[in-house]
């Protein structure tokens, strides 16, 4: 294992040190429990945007604390669940009076964490709402999960709500528009080789020099199959046949695509796999009106890409358009 680390036991912690010396501008961070918050929170009268989960997938959650996105994150042990008491601090940090909107992905830990949390929160007089995120079409259920796994489509949660709070709009409004981002949005990933967790040290498991896994989860989770590596056309079509045919997309829609690198993947490689999934989008009568490109969830150093694609309508558009300032997205300011 060759990672630039110290004691594996102390990875997210320092992590999070240098994340809060890097950005002392858009967030804060304490350590126990361990949440970053929005340096100006909280905001009176503004509905909280609350997200979490494991570390290892940076920059979300923590990268997209700041204006127009995330009031806070919970970060987790690498690939661990937050606890219940990190998002209960973290609603306690962001509360400005007008209800807290939780974002989970569907991952086993997760929800019953963040359950438990907005049962306690509730219990102190927050309003909190939650909604569940759940767009991976690779497998119903997994490892982690009862059902659809929570991956590319977080993103595009949380900047399309964190718009709309930042905007004014109530709680009901910003719960009805994640579930909308969420019924529209689909996503699938494939990885060429392991992810290593740094208390584990060693891959997460083993591909052949000419294998990829089809339909990977982000913590190394099994996918549909395993097959040879064809070319970039052939991972594309790989990706995207099973994203159109489950929503379905179809001639004549308009859309956000996703391509997001899983961490190893560099961004040479990325935008020609861009490049020609909107061809095939193209070619289909689906047109690509926004677009990301990136490593936005990644999972360690795993070599891999996802494609992630939304369904736009006037309002989804506004709102990804609007102006965010956080670590690792910002346009419009």
């Amino acid at each position: 294992m060759k990672k630039i680390i110290n004691d594996p036991a102390d990875v997210v912690v320092e992590a999070l040190r240098g994340l809060a010396a890097a950005h002392p501008d858009l967030l804060r961070v304490t350590e126990d429990p361990a949440v970053v918050a929005r340096a100006d929170a909280p905001r009176a009268g503004k509905v909280a945007i609350v997200s979490g989960g494991g570390s290892g997938h940076e920059p979300l959650h923590g990268g997209f604390v700041g204006p127009g996105m995330l009031d806070a994150a919970c970060p987790g042990a690498v690939f661990t669940s937050p606890t219940p008491d990190q998002v209960q601090a973290a609603v306690s940090q962001v509360d400005g009076g007008a209800g807290v909107l939780l974002l989970v992905k569907n991952y086993t830990g997760d929800v019953l964490n963040f359950e438990t949390a907005a049962e306690l929160a509730a219990a102190d007089g927050v309003e909190v709402r939650s909604v569940v995120i759940d767009d991976d079409v690779a497998v119903q259920d997994s490892l982690y999960t009862a059902g659809r796994r929570g991956v590319g489509a977080t993103v595009l949660v949380e900047k399309i709500v964190g718009a709309a709070a930042e905007a004014g709009a109530d709680l009901d409004t910003c719960a009805r528009l994640a579930r909308a981002v969420v019924a529209g949005a689909r996503s699938m990933g494939i990885a060429l080789t392991a992810p290593t967790v740094p208390h584990v040290g060693e891959p997460s498991f083993t591909l052949g020099e000419d294998e990829m896994e089809v339909g990977i989860g982000i913590h190394g989770e099994p996918g549909r199959r395993r097959e040879p590596l064809p070319g970039a056309e052939g991972v594309v079509a790989a990706l995207l046949e099973p994203i159109l045919s489950d929503l379905p997309f179809a001639a004549g829609d308009e859309v956000l695509l996703f391509t997001n690198s899983m961490g190893g993947t560099p961004l040479l490689e990325l935008y020609l796999a861009h490049g020609i999934a909107e061809r095939v989008l193209a070619e289909r009568g689906i047109t690509v009106t926004r677009r990301l490109v990136g490593p936005y969830i990644t999972s360690l150093e795993m070599q891999g890409m996802s494609l992630t694609l939304l369904r736009l309508d006037d309002e989804l558009t506004r709102l990804w358009d609007a102006p965010v300032q956080t670590a690792a997205l910002r346009w419009g300011r």
